[in-house]
């Protein structure tokens, strides 16, 4: 008797564990599945200009920035200091220090920063003219945000963040305007 009760205990906890498991991977492929990040890049206007003749001719421009990053995942994510590329035809023509911060679940956040042009490398390029004259200089910016998601308030996982945007600078309106594709990689 006692027998035939352990087997009934044991069939109903083998059970259990079974709907549990079904119910888990169903949360884990469908709401906790992780979304890509929303990721976009504002100018904010002329920092500070640094031009200088002798011995070479050098001109350095920071142009102050800020970037929203927002997180449609229910799990937070925390990335360490970065530094994010802008690119004129595949040359490096500035630099943007991206500080570390907390992205809450199902959140926004703001990050303040600066582009530093390196302008002697930008107008060295042979396509920089015929875009100026042309009207619009087109760049495009790369980043990887190396850090963690927090799945759950328990679960720890190594997450990376990447954005790529188009940037076009119109040159008679001055109006910018940038498009990003963003991606997160567990």
């Amino acid at each position: 008797m006692a027998n035939r009760g352990l087997k009934i205990c044991l069939i109903v906890s083998l059970l259990f564990l079974v709907i549990l498991s079904i119910v888990m991977v169903t949360l884990f492929a469908t709401i906790l599945k992780p979304k890509d990040p929303d990721i976009s890049v504002h100018p904010i206007g002329l920092e500070n200009l640094q031009f200088s003749l002798l011995p070479n001719l050098t001109m350095n421009v920071t142009i102050g920035m800020f970037i929203t990053i927002g997180n449609p995942n229910y799990e937070s994510f925390k990335y360490s200091n970065s530094t994010g590329y802008i690119n004129f035809y595949d040359t490096v023509v500035a630099e943007v220090p991206i500080e570390a911060a907390l992205v809450p679940a199902r959140g926004k956040i703001n990050v303040n920063t600066y582009a530093d042009f390196m302008v002697e490398k930008l107008i060295s390029n042979p396509n920089f003219w015929p875009d100026i004259l042309g009207g619009t200089l087109n760049l495009t910016s790369t980043a990887e945000l190396p850090g963690k998601a927090r799945m759950l308030k328990i679960i720890r996982l190594k997450a990376t963040a990447y954005s790529l945007c188009d940037i076009s600078l119109n040159i008679s309106s001055k109006h910018v305007d940038t498009k990003c594709i963003s991606k997160i990689k567990l």
